[in-house]
């Protein structure tokens, strides 16, 4: 295994964490916005990526969203937080704060 391999995957494992947090700061967003945020936190993620996790999400039912007319194209999808998206996101972060206290214990002991 490469160690970019391994990269790719510690990301992917808190990707949906970082896009339900997004929505909760901005209340709703639309696909490019989440993009351009992840970005700007160096979490690298391409519109192949995202769209099936956002999907995904919505068949949860942790995600909804409402189209909007756009003035330079097609109508847009805005995503926002259900209600029990709400929940799982207080419970995830829970879970990672209880993660990074873990790993930051053992790696410190390095």
């Amino acid at each position: 295994m490469s160690l970019e391999n391994t990269q790719a995957q510690m990301r992917k494992g808190i990707l949906e964490y970082c896009i339900l947090s997004i929505l909760n700061s901005k209340k709703e967003a639309y696909p490019s916005e989440i993009l351009d945020t992840l970005k700007e936190a160096k979490l690298i993620v391409v519109e192949g990526t995202l769209y099936p996790l956002l999907t995904r999400l919505k068949n949860m039912e942790l995600l909804q969203y409402r189209w909007e007319e756009s003035s330079s194209g097609p109508p847009r999808k805005y995503y926002a937080l259900t209600k029990i998206g709400h929940a799982f996101l207080e419970e995830l972060s829970e879970t990672w704060k209880e993660l990074n206290i873990a790993v930051t214990k053992i790696t410190e002991k390095n």
